[in-house]
């Protein structure tokens, strides 16, 4: 591989488990509460969580340069007050990698939340545990084996993720070019050795999340 299909590599890595994080962070929660609890707008929280895995994705990127670009709704005061904006930049690659992935957790994370049995739930109560101790101590330890295998293909969804990510980030060799953006980039230009590296790595990487996703997912079942 050249230095620039490494340096999308280890971008591409980097990026995802950054993803991956912030979906735990985000996701695991957001998970709980749409399993858990009834509140207003809850349908509405629920289909913007959706979308991005039915929109395609130059759209869900669109939506993210109105709102994070350096004329969008929170781009535009970001960058008057501090004169920098995440469009183009690696951060934006990982925005874009965050929102693509985060259906794919919710989603999973959800089912294994409503597969715990709730008379389990109930007996921490009436021993005293308040809910956020309920769900730390009983809920997400029986979920866990669910929640681990959303968090690993949201890992692979953050890892393959292209359109967000081009629209968002860009593709700037050596600053926000992933791996899938380096491929289109070396099949433009003819770059067929280099295409084949790089395809074989995702492959081998992708396919290595999928074994572990679906031996966590069988142990949630």
């Amino acid at each position: 591989m050249s230095a620039e299909a490494l340096s999308a590599l280890g971008l591409s890595l980097r990026v995802a488990l950054l993803a991956t994080a912030l979906n735990a962070i985000i996701g695991v929660p957001l998970a709980y509460l749409l399993a858990r609890r009834r509140f207003p707008g809850r349908a509405l929280v629920d289909l913007l969580v959706t979308l991005p895995l039915v929109l395609p994705p130059t759209v869900t990127g669109y939506y993210l340069i109105v709102l994070l670009g350096r004329r969008g709704w929170l781009g535009a005061p970001l960058y008057a007050a501090t004169g920098w904006t995440i469009a183009f930049t690696w951060y934006a690659a990982v925005v874009a990698a965050t929102i693509m992935a985060l259906p794919l957790l919710v989603r999973t994370a959800h089912a294994a939340i409503q597969s715990v049995d709730r008379d389990l739930e109930k007996a921490a109560y009436t021993l005293g545990r308040p809910e956020w101790r309920t769900a730390l101590e009983v809920t997400l330890p029986l979920a866990r084996n669910g929640i681990l295998a959303g968090l690993v293909l949201a890992f692979a969804r953050a890892l393959g993720e292209f359109g967000a990510t081009l629209m968002l980030a860009g593709n700037i060799p050596g600053r926000t070019q992933t791996v899938p953006l380096a491929i289109y980039t070396a099949v433009q230009t003819g770059e067929s050795g280099e295409v084949l590296a790089l395809i074989a790595a995702l492959t081998a990487l992708s396919g290595a999340v999928l074994v572990v996703a679906g031996r966590l997912g069988a142990r949630a079942a």
